[in-house]
């Protein structure tokens, strides 16, 4: 037999807690933790893994900065220093941040409308989007606020992603055609590339290069574990400078301004200002959602302890700075952490390795992605928006839970159609109202005690359980609050109405009732007079202690009376029959 387990080792196996050298200044700077206890076993692999990981973070990041409506140079200045940034303030050893695909449509979203057309007024946008979303997460970290994004139920984080995946598919379709669509809404967009494709518009060249790319992409992603974006868009670089194809109206990049990022703050009015706050409040929600849930993941497989609170200030940390580096809202990359965990990441030195390499690219050798063609760029921002696309999950939520599934379906329909920001408030709003909805109706129960069942049950799946004449026993399994007080009220009336007999006691089972407010104890007084005028007694059992001190503080529990709340439902049922032996 093996070792037995003790108390003290399960709850090791169950949880990672926070080291002991964590603490003071290390608990806010974790970076400083790692390098105080790096291990030089560990170098080696690092800068492995994080020259591994430069050769995707070059074409993803000038892909997604595309996708966000910015020149692609600016997706490589929103990698370098939100990775050095993290890397100091992040709880996670490998997880990598970046541009992301399901930001891409939200950062449009907000930076075009009001960048008029001006790529240079959109960087400026974008920086200060950056800013926003980094000192909300700063903010909601230090307030421990992590919380909030339990507000993104499954169903409408699958709606969501549904609704970005369709977006950005849509929007990069036509680059991968060769050519462009002037249309803002998706209907109109798709209704203007059904035109071009089965017009003049396309450009054969540019879709064989961009279409090759994709299909390289996904066949090696699906078929063999190599960097298939790097291949692709590697290939597509050479093909194209060595046929010169951009004489047939390919696009390429061209060569990239030469030089690091300066730090700059972008300077837009309180009005712009306020009117992207909204968005970047989105933004730090679903950015969050996303690196919380990786995180996890990967604190569990290298059994490490991730404070999901420092996790949201070390990516609020990462925006802030890549907002003052000419960068844009970023967030954790499920696509590029599993590189850097696959070539054998150890620390955050990973990330730094990448953003120093990207640097020196930069620095040294800009020409050497002149060639690349917008095409392929968009081959890569459709291979990631196809692995978006969450049709099994959905599948799985309409044989269920059918109302989730249409929650999830509003929250797909309001991102497409309305944007991502609006789209995913109005899915969080359908959420909320059906929550409120079931505590304002929650389900309640007339008990009885079967003969072959212990304990007292709801008369609706034991009809044959025994009543008590005289008694009677409900159960509220809600908690009570100033939406269903009134509920409950009513449904200990009807159910009184309703009796088989003339009801002497009414004791409510309220181990469901976990909180009570104000207006549902002064429904309680009332209703306990209204009971004693009809010769009711009112009665309690298996009231949660929280619960009793919340009536003891709004006085209403020695008003009802001590001796009327029992610790049990037998030990209320026997105290009725001892005080009405011949109701029994």
């Amino acid at each position: 037999m093996g070792k037995a387990i003790t108390p003290t080792d399960s709850q090791q196996v169950l949880r990672v807690d926070r080291p002991a050298g964590q603490r003071g200044i290390f608990r806010w700077l974790p970076g400083l933790h790692t390098l105080r206890n790096y291990q030089l076993p560990w170098l080696r692999s690092d800068l492995y893994a994080g020259l591994v990981l430069t050769a995707v973070l070059v074409p993803v990041g000038m892909a997604y900065s595309e996708a966000a409506g910015l020149p692609a140079i600016y997706g490589l200045y929103a990698t370098i220093v939100p990775l050095i940034a993290y890397a100091i303030f992040g709880p996670s050893r490998v997880l990598v941040l970046g541009p992301d695909s399901s930001l891409a449509p939200m950062i449009a979203a907000a930076v075009l409308p009001l960048a008029a057309g001006d790529p240079q007024r959109a960087v400026s946008v974008a920086a200060m989007l950056a800013i926003l979303t980094g000192l909300f997460g700063v903010i909601a970290g230090a307030l421990r606020l992590g919380f909030i994004t339990d507000l993104l139920a499954k169903p409408i984080r699958y709606g969501y992603m549904n609704g970005i995946a369709l977006t950005v598919l849509v929007s990069q379709l036509p680059k991968l055609f060769g050519f462009s669509v002037k249309s803002e809404y998706l209907l109109a967009r798709i209704a203007e590339l059904v035109s071009g494709v089965f017009s003049s518009k396309v450009n054969w060249v540019a879709f064989a290069v961009g279409g090759s790319a994709l299909l390289i992409i996904l066949l090696l992603k699906r078929f063999l574990r190599t960097p298939g974006v790097l291949i692709a868009v590697g290939g597509a670089t050479v093909v194209v400078g060595l046929f010169n194809l951009s004489r047939y109206g390919v696009g390429i990049l061209g060569e990239l301004p030469q030089g690091l990022p300066r730090p700059s703050i972008p300077l837009l009015s309180l009005d712009e200002i306020g009117a992207l706050s909204a968005a970047a409040l989105a933004i730090t929600v679903v950015s969050f959602a996303d690196t919380s849930v990786l995180s996890r993941v990967y604190a569990a497989k290298t059994k490490t302890y991730v404070d999901p609170n420092q996790e949201m200030m070390g990516l609020g940390a990462a925006n802030l700075a890549g907002g003052l580096f000419q960068g844009f809202p970023i967030s954790a990359s499920s696509s590029r952490t599993p590189v850097a965990a696959a070539s054998g990441a150890k620390t955050q030195l990973t990330g730094i390795v990448g953003a120093l390499a990207i640097a020196l690219l930069l620095l040294f050798a800009p020409q050497l992605l002149r060639n690349l063609p917008y095409a392929a760029l968009a081959a890569v921002v459709i291979s990631s928006a196809i692995g978006l696309f969450e049709f099994k999950e959905l599948g799985r939520l309409y044989r269920i839970q059918r109302w989730e599934f249409w929650l999830s379906i509003a929250a797909f329909l309001g991102v497409a159609s309305l944007g991502p920001v609006p789209g995913m408030m109005i899915a969080i709003g359908i959420a909320l109202a059906e929550f409120i909805w079931s505590a304002w109706r929650p389900h309640y129960a007339i008990l009885g005690e079967p003969d072959d069942v212990r304990g007292f049950h709801d008369l609706k799946r034991y009809p044959h359980g025994r009543q008590f004449p005289g008694l009677l026993l409900f159960r509220w399994d809600a908690p009570l609050f100033f939406a269903n007080a009134e509920q409950f009220r009513e449904r200990v009336l009807d159910a009184i109405a309703s009796a088989p007999a003339p009801v002497k006691w009414l004791v409510v089972a309220a181990e469901p009732v976990t909180g009570i407010d104000v207006t549902s104890a002064d429904m309680l007084t009332e209703l306990d007079a209204a009971l004693q005028e009809a010769g009711i007694e009112l009665a309690f059992a298996q009231m949660k202690d929280p619960v009793k001190d919340e009536l003891k503080r709004f006085g209403v529990y020695h008003q009802l009376g001590e001796h009327q709340f029992f610790a049990t439902v037998r030990e209320a049922v026997d105290s009725y029959r001892k005080t009405h032996p011949s109701e029994i």
